[in-house]
């Protein structure tokens, strides 16, 4: 596994994962802009959907095995955690706005 092309947080994640082979990750795949077949044949064995010509970035779930063959790759530049945002609830006290 290419540790330098993963940011701490998926690092950290792998770390933590009991099964290698469990599609547990949500992951950003930033890619080379233009890929061949070979890279393409790969994303698409992964599961990853959406590729076409000049895309950058896609995104998958991934188990520890397919993040680790993926990093190996010269065509990807790095692989990122996706995680998941959460609504930040905040009440505004209209009657103290002033007008």
């Amino acid at each position: 596994m290419n540790y330098q092309k993963l940011d701490a947080a998926l690092a950290t994640a792998l770390n933590d994962l009991q099964d290698s082979e469990e599609t547990s990750l949500a992951v950003f795949i930033h890619t080379e802009p233009i890929l061949d077949s070979a890279a393409t044949a790969v994303l698409e064995s992964l599961g990853v959907s959406g590729i076409s010509s000049g895309k950058e970035i896609f995104t998958a779930t991934l188990s520890s095995n397919a993040i680790s063959q993926l990093s190996e790759q010269s065509w990807v530049k790095f692989l990122k955690r996706s995680q998941q945002l959460r609504l930040v609830n905040k009440i505004i006290n209209i009657g103290k706005l002033g007008v």
